[in-house]
């Protein structure tokens, strides 16, 4: 097929084969005539490449994917260093999954203290003679 087929079947442009192909990601095959030829490897590797980047994977560290895929294996995560890759992904989400876990907690705790801070104004302000409702910044102040 031709790179307007693929990039078609594929779910691209043909903008984005011409670069995955100066990364060296896709072949660069040519007909007699110089066009580019493709075939049903080829849309099989950009369909690995776009699952590997909707999961979060860069340009780069979907590689090893691709040369597992060209070498004649049927997934092309079977390999080692396809392996070693998932390794560090999930190494990488699992460090990111604590820090936004830590972050959870401390705005979890900014809330309930804000809530509480709230809660005793409230109660000082049905209180005689307590303290005035609290009004926010951007409430335009009463006459």
């Amino acid at each position: 097929m031709r790179i307007g087929e693929l990039a078609e079947r594929a779910g691209t442009t043909t903008r984005t084969l011409r670069y995955y192909e100066s990364l060296g990601l896709l072949p660069a095959r040519r007909t007699g005539n110089g066009y580019r030829s493709y075939d049903e490897d080829d849309l099989r590797l950009l369909q690995q490449i776009r699952v590997l980047q909707d999961f979060g994977f860069e340009l780069e560290e979907t590689r090893p994917f691709v040369e597992c895929l060209r070498s004649g294996h049927p997934a092309g995560d079977s390999c080692p260093a396809s392996l070693e890759v998932y390794r560090r992904k999930l190494a990488e989400l699992d460090e990111c999954i604590g820090r936004l876990s830590a972050i959870r907690e401390r705005v979890g705790t900014q809330l309930a203290q804000a809530e509480l801070a709230r809660a005793e104004l409230e109660a000082a302000a049905t209180v005689p003679g307590g303290a005035p409702e609290p009004r926010c910044e951007l409430t335009p102040p009463g006459p």
